[in-house]
């Protein structure tokens, strides 16, 4: 099997293209697949698969071998993969997502390669029951939330797949191995969360440290990013366009007062190429 390993600020994924489908070991081959030590090494494995409602279609296989519904750092990913392996000629090209349906994408081509991709994210959900969560609430903001004897507040946002936004005083340097775990499976998230801890510089920057649902910690999370400038505007802490600094680099959010979508601009680099 031919593979090319990816990476979106770090965030690095196994991707995959040629399949008409996901393999029926899918499970087990991305937790073989993503091993740092034994196999390849990655935070999940991605398949660039035939679409019916988009130019192509998306599936993400975390590396415990659950599927994500979206991922904002591979799909940045794949639109790069697919032009500047001529899979596609167009710069503006949808991609279709489990969690968000079929995704507008917008290239930056320099000679000839992809050099940056603004993904349309679409609409934040921030209904408790729908993110979810099991608060019954339009907005879910600021809730408290005990772990362990300690109690944070969070925000949740879904970018197509659930997230809680926690404000702490210095995100670079928290204990996400202690607390991300403990957050992620928290009775009050049905399907488990992704946990952002963020520190906000300024009306238009943030340093976010992210425990991914499914991988733990990355150096970089796009719908992670996303959901921090939701929750920061719904929190009156920033402006609806922001940086958001990670461990990997700083991702552009814009959260479009018009039309209430949120857009993300970010680079997309291709590590190497391999067969397995």
């Amino acid at each position: 099997m031919n593979f090319t390993k990816m990476n979106g600020l770090g965030n690095d994924f196994v991707v995959i293209a040629g399949e008409q489908q996901l393999p029926a070991d899918v499970a087990d081959l991305a937790v073989r697949l993503c091993n740092r030590f034994f196999g390849i090494g990655a935070d999940g494995l991605v398949y660039i698969l035939p679409s019916e409602i988009a130019d192509f279609r998306m599936r993400i296989i975390n590396s415990d071998g659950s599927e994500a519904e979206q991922c904002g750092n591979a799909i940045r990913c794949v639109a790069k993969y697919v032009y500047d392996n001529g899979l596609t000629d167009k710069k503006e090209i949808t991609i279709e997502t489990l969690g968000a349906g079929a995704q507008k994408v917008q290239l930056t081509v320099d000679n000839g390669e992809v050099a940056s991709v603004r993904v349309d994210m679409g609409e934040p959900i921030l209904n408790g029951l729908q993110v979810p969560t099991t608060i019954d609430a339009e907005r879910v903001i600021e809730h408290p939330i005990e772990v362990d004897g300690r109690e944070f507040r969070f925000t949740a946002v879904s970018m197509g797949n659930p997230h809680c936004v926690i404000y702490v005083e210095d995100a670079a340097s928290f204990d996400l191995n202690t607390w991300g775990p403990k957050l992620e499976t928290h009775p009050l998230f049905p399907r488990k969360i992704n946990v952002e801890f963020v520190t906000v510089n300024s009306r238009t920057h943030t340093d976010m440290r992210v425990w991914e649902r499914g991988a733990g910690p990355t150096l970089a999370c796009g719908t992670g990013a996303c959901a921090t400038v939701v929750a920061s505007v719904l929190n009156g802490a920033t402006d609806r366009t922001a940086t958001v600094s990670l461990k990997g680099g700083d991702l552009l959010i814009e959260w479009n007062e018009s039309d209430n979508h949120v857009y993300m601009s970010g680079p997309a680099a291709v590590s190497y190429r391999g067969s397995i």
